[in-house]
């Protein structure tokens, strides 16, 4: 397990901070990809009428994914604390498999490298996965 650096968290925060206004269209972007790339993960959406890439409830979805996403970064410093409701909504509530959390953050990473590929350097590459990671340990949590 890799921990975030102080240059880590500052490099995700500025990142952010240049992306953030685009959140919506990463997350339909993202769950759509998740969705077509990884269609296993279409289980936990199956009550949805319209599973096809961009379509409203992919995009209502994305929005929350990534606000997610945007309280992680607010909450940087103690993912684990900062995390425990989403935590205890997906382990107890919604029983997402934990090994998608993954799988969601490796399509924001590939969303975010297509969308800013001036902003997305290997620096940020490196600073996003490894934050992506902890944020999906962080919702593990309750599983364990």
């Amino acid at each position: 397990m890799t921990t975030l650096t102080v240059r880590d968290k500052d490099t995700i925060r500025a990142f952010w901070a240049k992306i953030s206004t685009h959140a919506p269209d990463i997350g339909k972007d993202a769950l759509s990809r998740m969705i077509v790339v990884y269609p296993q993960t279409k289980t936990y959406f199956a009550h949805w009428k319209d599973l096809s890439p961009g379509s409203a409830p992919i995009k209502k979805h994305g929005v929350t994914v990534m606000g997610g996403v945007a309280e992680a970064v607010s909450k940087i410093d103690d993912l684990t604390a900062g995390l425990l409701n989403l935590s205890e909504l997906h382990a107890f509530t919604l029983r997402v498999d934990p090994a998608n959390f993954k799988v969601a953050a490796h399509n924001i990473m590939v969303v975010m490298a297509i969308m800013f590929p001036n902003e997305f350097t290997p620096e940020v590459h490196v600073a996003m996965d490894k934050f992506l990671a902890a944020v999906a340990r962080a919702l593990a949590e309750k599983y364990r």
